[in-house]
């Protein structure tokens, strides 16, 4: 099994705005006043477009979806959360917890991966848990270590607990299960998706461990990434703040890695976490302020990782 992927899709906004059905429990999304929607929407797209641009240079394969303006989903360039693409041809569609995100599930999108030669096998949709107020928000809420198949999992009102053990009994994860908390008006609370605070690539991982308070938690994860044999690169809570946890690995040109990010988290990191990360990989990192102040979301959001077959 295949950590990273050379083929990654990603959809470009039509409507993006500060959503306010998610910002309830996503602590980092802000609304940028004084701006008209449509601004925000074309300055999204811009960053959107450049990233794209950036990614397409290194050899990365980008699939491009264009949400539509209707219906209204104003986190649809947020792709990774409602569907994931499995190596064994399966794809999982996943329970939304804002209803205006449930509305970006595209049957198209699957037509789209087909008509390009990806071998859809079988399609597991999660969706029914939403009439019971049960989430799992993809490869938001669980990080796949799709090679030693792990999945972690930080508790939230996004991860329900039940519905994240069923999903590595399907798809053949073991659950690694913790809770992760960031400081909101000096009180304790859960950051809404794992993928803000961890990322985890071929040989190395990169956690937030000051956001898991409890000890025997954070020492359990730790001893699961260096069973592993992944170097464990520390982030602190003020650099997920600004990201720096929402990162990915890809595979561009020639089978080289390389980390996927945002800026804003590039700047956050310390000279001895880039050096730590530059050992195994390249850096790849793109302006992505406007996504990231109104959407709550950052680079690893934007790209669903297609590890589907060709026919």
């Amino acid at each position: 099994m295949q950590q990273t992927t050379n083929t990654i899709l990603m959809v470009r906004p039509a409507s993006f705005r500060m959503n306010e059905q998610t910002a309830v429990n996503n602590y980092y999304q802000q609304e940028l006043s004084g701006m008209l929607p449509v601004t925000v929407n074309a300055k999204a797209q811009q960053e959107f477009d450049a990233f794209v641009v950036k990614l397409k240079a290194k050899g990365i394969e980008v699939i491009i979806i264009n949400d539509t303006k209707e219906p209204d989903t104003p986190d649809a360039l947020f792709p990774n959360n409602w569907i994931s693409f499995h190596e064994n041809g399966d794809v999982a569609i996943y329970p939304m917890f804002a209803e205006n995100r449930r509305l970006e599930k595209r049957e198209d999108v699957l037509e789209a991966l087909e008509e390009k030669g990806f071998e859809i096998k079988n399609v597991i949709d999660y969706s029914k848990a939403e009439e019971e107020g049960f989430f799992l928000e993809g490869t938001g809420s669980m990080i796949l270590d799709r090679a030693n198949r792990k999945a972690y999992c930080a508790l939230s009102p996004r991860a329900e607990e039940e519905l994240f053990i069923e999903f590595c009994e399907d798809f053949e994860y073991t659950p690694i299960i913790f809770i992760a908390n960031q400081t909101v008006n000096e009180k304790r609370e859960a950051i809404y998706h794992t993928n803000v605070m961890m990322c985890i690539a071929e040989t190395f991982a990169i956690v937030c461990l000051e956001a898991i308070d409890d000890k025997k938690e954070k020492k359990e994860l730790i001893k699961q990434l260096k069973n592993d044999n992944k170097e464990v690169i520390a982030i602190t809570e003020k650099q997920v703040v600004q990201f720096a946890g929402n990162m990915l690995q890809v595979k561009g040109r020639e089978e080289q890695r390389f980390l996927i990010m945002s800026s804003s988290a590039y700047n956050s990191l310390t000279k001895d976490q880039l050096q730590k990360i530059k050992k195994h990989n390249q850096i790849i990192h793109s302006s992505l302020e406007t996504i990231e102040t109104c959407g709550g979301g950052s680079a690893r959001c934007m790209m669903a990782e297609v590890f589907l077959k060709k026919k």
